[in-house]
């Protein structure tokens, strides 16, 4: 490779040329992988043996792979020291021993060698047809940070010094390759909201703005991917101060890394249980709705055999692999293309979990995992349509002040999927769509919602819309009058309560404050079942409904060991009346609370369904057609007749409908 080095008056960049649709089309999954070379690991750039990565490639791209996040370890492409007189007094930075040099790779300290191993790897990625995603700042990886032995005792989020080395590294390593045609993106970094610490979102905000100018501003033809692991909403300054809507703002695509061994609240079941192969597309709609941005599962897997053997990761990546597509989730890369038992160095010989990972074992031999993501690539290649339209939303579910964001988020998600709702997110302080159905799911705090949001949304309720609200320790003005109570004391409960339905279903509520309330004009939909308080229950406001529970039953579900699924009580019921009362119209309905189901509209009165069964056993269903509509094609899924279905233990029916639906 001859290495290009641009003067600063020849950096004459191109114009934009591709976009998130040209990388991860919409509404169609792209499947790939987090790749290290199967000899080397996080080594392979100091050990390179390319006869190795492209056996490895072939092998990823025939099964039927599309792309690859591939990592340029920080400190072996920027191997920086700092040279130190008397005292440790700092005297020069230079390129491992020898003086920088006076180009401009030479002087933001980058590795010529290293930069041409990166463009044959490129080039060896397009010969088997493989996009690649490509995360810059690699200094965490694996629980180990990597960073150039110059800036090693320096925060790498916070220090002037280490960010000012990041950007020259960023500058000059994109300048130099932007001209390879396997890069599809520029990703900021490997979980780079774990190399240190952001004592505010200012500073945060700060990094992530100087690392995605730098790229731009060598490359804007590329998206920028914000490549981050576990984000959060602005919680009146407490909390997590990675934000989602700064990384929004300041990238193009977002990233989940949805790990249910290591994203909070989401090991308290088995990794095949329908909580958790929700978790991904739960977390990634979060951010990506919040954002105002699509989102990918960047990295995903069970981790390990300790915790998910072969058969039930095989139903794990099915599940959410359907679950990702049906709902616009656009790609999925597994951790990661090779198992690494064999390597002894650090974080390999420090983290048992970080070995058994791979979609194909140390002799090659493609796992079952890889198996099956091949043979879901080639269901949906079959298919006679392209992509699948984005289900459209019917309710909108509004996180607040105080909450644990995620938990709140998550459970609001699962029992939305239940219940048949399709719900999207947005912050208290963003703009409130228009909807028919407003979800304020556990309220929390004395301002968990500004005045001014709370008098919108009565107006809008005035208008006809429904509103939910479960409450916290959450106040609000107008509360009693809005939602038809005198509520004349609180107090802490002592634990979970049981709560009888008028139904006649009963259900415990898992905690929340003790409530001493008296109906006024409200219908009472559910009472304690020891004293017959009410904890349930809907009122008329103007032309709309406002539905009540009196327990922060999202936040507490999340943080509940199998609060969902076969033998848990039926939380979702609550969020079917909401969606009943607001007179939601599908043109198919199925009941059952395993099975999620998105309908897209495809024009001329016809409907692609895809119905996912997120449980380990096979579910028969029964598919009740509005009046019109018939069952047209049937894709995937066993049907004994248009009325009924089988579909295999996480799996999923794909059919068509046509006809015009009675409401």
């Amino acid at each position: 490779m001859s290495i290009r080095i641009l003067l600063p008056l020849e950096l004459n960049v191109p114009p934009i040329v591709s976009s998130i649709d040209d990388v991860f089309p919409s509404a169609r999954l792209s499947l790939g992988c987090n790749y290290w070379a199967s000899h080397a690991g996080t080594f392979m750039w100091r050990n390179w043996q390319p006869e190795i990565v492209d056996q490895d490639l072939e092998k990823l791209a025939k099964a039927g792979l599309t792309w690859l996040r591939v990592f340029p370890l920080w400190p072996d492409f920027q191997p920086i020291t700092q040279l130190r007189g008397q005292g440790g007094v700092p005297v020069e930075i230079r390129l491992e021993e020898e003086p920088l040099p006076e180009d401009r790779i030479g002087q933001a300290g980058l590795s010529l060698v290293m930069l041409e191993r990166f463009a044959e790897f490129c080039r060896i990625a397009e010969r088997h047809g493989l996009k690649l995603v490509v995360g810059l700042i690699t200094g965490w990886m694996s629980g180990r940070l990597f960073v150039p032995p110059a800036l090693a005792a320096l925060d790498p989020i916070t220090d002037p010094i280490s960010i000012t080395w990041q950007v020259r590294f960023v500058r000059e390593f994109v300048n130099t390759l932007r001209d390879q045609n396997a890069i599809a993106a520029w990703d900021l970094g490997n979980e780079c909201n774990c190399m240190g610490v952001a004592p505010t979102p200012e500073a945060a905000y700060l990094w992530t703005a100087a690392i995605a100018n730098a790229i731009r501003a060598a490359d804007p033809s590329r998206i920028i991917v914000s490549g981050m692991h576990s984000l959060s909403v602005p919680r009146n300054g407490i909390g997590n101060p990675w934000l989602i809507t700064h990384q929004g703002e300041l990238t193009d695509l977002m990233t989940t890394h949805p790990y249910p061994y290591w994203i909070r609240h989401t090991n308290l079941d088995a990794v095949n249980s329908l909580r958790v192969t929700l978790h991904a597309t739960a977390e990634s709609r979060f951010y990506a709705d919040i954002s105002g941005k699509p989102c990918i599962a960047e990295e995903i897997g069970t981790m390990g055999p300790m915790v998910g053997g072969d058969l039930v990761s095989t139903g794990f990546v099915r599940a959410n692999m359907f679950s990702l597509w049906a709902n616009d989730c656009r790609a999925m890369a597994w951790w990661c293309g090779h198992d690494q038992t064999e390597l002894s160095a650090a974080p390999y010989d420090w983290n048992g979990v970080e070995l058994e990972l791979g979609l194909l074992r140390n002799d090659g031999t493609a796992k079952p995992v890889l198996e099956e993501m091949s043979a879901f690539r080639k269901f949906v290649d079959e298919l006679p349509f392209d992509t699948l339209p984005s289900p459209a939303s019917e309710a909108i579910c509004l996180l607040t002040h105080n909450q644990d964001d995620w938990a709140v988020a998550y459970s609001s998600y699962v029992l939305a999927k239940q219940a048949k709702l399709e719900i999207a997110f947005r912050h208290i302080e963003q703009t409130i769509p228009e909807a028919k159905v407003y979800l304020l799911p556990s309220l929390q705090g004395a301002n968990g919602v500004p005045r001014r949001k709370w008098l919108e949304l009565l107006e809008r309720v005035k208008s006809g819309a429904t509103l939910y609200v479960s409450l916290g320790d959450g106040i609000v003005s107008g509360f009693n009058e809005a939602t038809g109570v005198v509520l004349h004391t609180r107090a802490k409960s002592a634990g979970g309560v049981s709560m009888a339905l008028s139904d006649g279903t009963v259900m415990v509520l898992p905690g929340g404050d003790e409530l001493h309330i008296e109906a006024q004009s409200a219908q009472i939909l559910g009472t304690r079942g020891d004293n017959g308080s009410p904890l349930y229950w809907k009122n008329q406001y103007g032309l709309g409904t406002i539905f009540v529970v009196a327990a922060p039953l999202e936040s507490q579900l999340t943080t509940t060991p199998r609060a969902f699924g076969d033998g848990s009580p039926d939380y979702w019921k609550i969020y079917a009346a909401v969606a009943e009362n607001a007179g939601q119209s599908r043109p198919v309905r199925i009941v059952d609370p395993n099975i999620a189901v998105t309908c897209h509209d495809v024009g001329a009165g016809r409907w692609i369904i895809c119905a996912i069964n997120h449980s380990g056993q096979s579910r028969h269903i029964s598919v009740e057609l509005d009046a019109g509509m018939t069952v047209t094609t049937i894709w995937r899924g066993a049907a004994a007749d248009k009325a009924a279905m089988v579909i295999g233990a996480h799996d999923a029916a794909l059919f068509e409908v046509s006809g015009a639906p009675a409401h």
